[in-house]
């Protein structure tokens, strides 16, 4: 009986953990809501431009803050890292010939790399999460907080609305995951698809910015990497979130079907 893909899946979790650049990411993400956070006590809590006029009324107010600054490249970073290096790195090692020939078909491999990638992005973001959640409660306390509609959100309710701001931006995320996961099957090069990948989410956030381009900017990644904001919002809205769910299908599907078919039709002989 070959071994399915719940076996590819703990291989690939393995090698993701014996990977430095696993840990590299998940550090910069819990690195950068503790820099904030020092930096806003010492600056004294004005933060210009965030969805909060000041972060230190409520250190509930830290991961929203950071998801709304971090959202167009910090994070889509995180996630190219290791979706697109997670095929291109065993092509250039040339130990994807060994993987490919061993008694297990390439779907389940195929499948077990792309849970992986989404794996890792979950995972940062819980990570990027926790860290902001705790120094923010650390230096400011858990108090109510105000919904961009002008409401009171008590703590509880916060922290719900928290876990579910992370599971609407995980869906673009995993977007960008099924980018570079197809750039690195195809190009079999990991600068190449991660650099690609961040191309193409510049370019997007660039033509978003152009006037005219009022009428496309609705279906490109940018804006779907905002629809969490609904949820802060009295009451809430989801029409955003559920805009954002199908468009990134409709970049995430081809995308996998895509890098899933040319890793089905790999040669073998050629590496």
């Amino acid at each position: 009986m070959r071994p399915g893909i719940a076996v590819a899946y703990r291989w690939e979790l393995r090698k993701l953990v014996a990977q430095k650049r696993t840990f590299l990411g998940l550090a910069g993400m819990a690195a950068l809501p503790l820099i904030f956070v020092s930096a806003v006590l010492i600056d004294g809590g004005e933060v210009e431009g965030a969805l909060f006029g000041r972060v230190d009324e409520t250190g509930l107010t830290t991961p929203f803050v950071l998801l709304f600054f971090g959202s167009a490249f910090l994070f889509p970073l995180a996630a190219a890292l290791v979706a697109g290096d997670i095929v291109a790195n065993e092509d250039h090692h040339g130990t994807l010939k060994t993987i490919l020939t061993r008694s297990i078909d390439r779907g389940p491999v195929f499948g077990a790399k792309a849970l992986a990638a989404i794996t890792y992005g979950l995972v940062a973001l819980l990570v990027f999460a926790l860290v902001a959640l705790a120094a923010g409660v650390a230096a400011w306390g858990m108090h109510p907080l105000t919904s961009l509609s002008g409401t009171e959100i008590a703590p509880g309710w916060a922290l719900a609305l928290t876990g579910g701001a992370l599971a609407a931006y995980l869906i673009p995320l995993v977007t960008v995951a099924s980018i570079a996961l197809l750039l690195s099957t195809v190009a079999r090069n990991s600068a190449a698809a991660v650099v690609g990948t961040l191309l193409i989410v510049v370019l997007m956030e660039i033509v978003a910015g152009i006037p005219g381009t009022e009428p496309v900017q609705p279906y490109l990644l940018p804006d779907q990497f905002m629809a969490w904001q609904g949820l802060l919002r009295d009451p809430i809205d989801w029409a955003p979130i559920g805009h954002a769910a199908w468009v990134s299908l409709l970049y995430a599907v081809p995308c996998l079907v895509g890098a899933a078919g040319v890793f089905r039709r790999r040669d073998v002989t050629g590496g």
